[in-house]
């Protein structure tokens, strides 16, 4: 039974991607568990806490495929735990001297969190390569566009020019900040979790650090230097930057959306002749890539504050924090795959129309120019009163030529317009994104491809 809209066999190409949602399928976490619980075991026996036969029959025996998944759900209901209808579904196909050695002396959260270890070192994989091929999109197309002329806007209103290039270029400069925080975050999310009733590791005594150290081995995690239990800043840290990173991808969504607007027509999205716009308004072509790119950073936000709320765990277990996070952790993960994978299509097939910038630009005469105006006559008058002079200018309602109306004024001459107004005035921002090209490609060259 299929509850939720978004796990629906018509929706959940919006709200997840195959590869993630196999991570998170009922019967992919219960694997992982076992793999978790069938480490734990040989750790113990390698210390001589448990016999090596009952080791290596825990771990011949851990295929969730041999599980009574009825059996599972029936036992978690019964027992109100949320791991004990797993240890005695896994009982029941081990030998009787093994049984005994199932998930011995550790918890729930060793087990939760060492997964969610385990599913952070999983999807920040994939989220490494799909920011690394869509940086490397970016970084092409503001190449391609170093040069291309078009109004800067801000608060929404057109302002001094920029180029295109210019402006992708900083969408890309994000994106290499996120790869930044993934590469510094990795050895602080990737570390397993041992820590046993109250985090002291007493049932081992004196062996769980040892014991620890062992276990965090198997699974290819790192030790942590201190248990975790209620120190929640992990998780909260991880999906934080991956909220963020969604947000990121609503700037650049927005920005397309914004810009696609037939009114000012400078930029649209790719489609396929089978897309619909609308079918009650048939003309229309509806931003539908760039505005889903918003709506789930809204969602994915959401769900990183809940994370964020989990740091606020009490004394020395609190399940109230992690167990929220169950829910919050696998959404943040599901709607940051299908964020990246809607945002490599938007950039890969993002239509420019060079035309429209440059008609766009154009009809504000030179209201475009009025910065350069403004530090021309700095120059002569001070930033301040030159400042005034032209808003008196425009108030005066003699704002459609700027410079005409200084020289009527007898503020300027023609041959100070011009002189102010000479050569191009986006020199400065073909530099800059070309100087952000050429580092970002810089550091691509001697970074891991993989998130290692």
């Amino acid at each position: 039974m299929v509850t939720r809209l978004s796990d629906s066999h018509q929706y959940e190409h919006l709200w997840s991607t195959g590869d993630l949602a196999a991570v998170f399928e009922e019967r992919a976490r219960l694997q992982s568990w076992l793999a978790i619980i069938a480490a734990l075991a040989r750790a113990q026996a390698r210390l001589g806490i448990i016999p090596v036969a009952s080791a290596d029959a825990i771990t011949a025996h851990c295929d969730v495929d041999r599980l009574d998944l009825d059996l599972v759900a029936e036992q978690t209901r019964v027992t109100s735990h949320s791991t004990l209808g797993l240890i005695r579904a896994l009982q029941q196909l081990l030998p009787e001297g093994a049984r005994e050695h199932v998930y011995y002396g550790t918890t729930v959260q060793d087990v939760t969190d060492t997964w969610f270890a385990l599913v952070m070192r999983t999807v920040g994989a994939g989220v490494w390569q799909d920011v690394r091929a869509l940086e490397s999109d970016l970084l092409n197309l503001a190449e391609r566009h170093r040069e291309t002329p078009m109004a800067g806007r801000t608060h929404g209103q057109p302002g001094s020019p920029i180029t295109f290039g210019f402006k992708v270029a900083s969408w890309a400069d994000e994106l290499r900040r996120h790869l930044d925080r993934l590469r510094e975050g990795r050895p602080r999310w990737l570390v397993g979790q041992l820590g046993g009733a109250v985090g002291v590791l007493g049932f081992f005594e004196p062996d769980g650090l040892a014991l620890r150290r062992e276990f965090c081995t198997e699974l290819g995690l790192g030790e942590p230097s201190f248990s975790w239990l209620t120190a929640r800043d992990r998780i909260a840290e991880f999906g934080t930057v991956l909220a963020m990173l969604c947000t990121t991808l609503a700037r650049i969504g927005n920005e397309v959306y914004e810009l696609a607007r037939p009114e000012i027509g400078e930029l649209r999205e790719p489609t396929t002749a089978d897309a619909v716009g609308s079918i009650t308004m048939p003309h229309k072509c509806n931003p539908e890539s760039s505005e889903h790119l918003d709506t789930l950073a809204r969602l994915a936000r959401a769900n990183a504050a809940v994370l964020v709320e989990g740091m606020a765990g009490g004394h020395e277990r609190d399940g109230r924090s992690w167990k929220a996070e169950w829910i919050a952790l696998p959404e943040v993960c599901l709607l940051t795959g299908v964020a990246l994978r809607t945002a490599r299509t938007l950039a890969g097939g993002l239509e420019v129309d060079r035309g429209a910038m440059r008609h766009n630009l154009a009809r504000f005469g030179d209201q475009a120019d009025s910065e350069r105006l403004l530090a021309g006559l700095s120059a002569r008058i001070g930033k301040h009163r030159a400042q005034q002079r032209l808003h008196e200018l425009m108030v005066a309602g003699r704002s459609g030529d700027l410079g005409a109306a200084l020289v009527a004024a007898g503020d300027a001459t023609e041959d100070d317009i011009r002189r102010w107004t000479h050569g191009s005035a986006v020199s400065t921002a073909i530099a800059m994104t070309d100087q952000l090209v050429r580092h970002s490609r810089a550091a691509r060259v001697i970074e891991p491809e993989r998130w290692s």
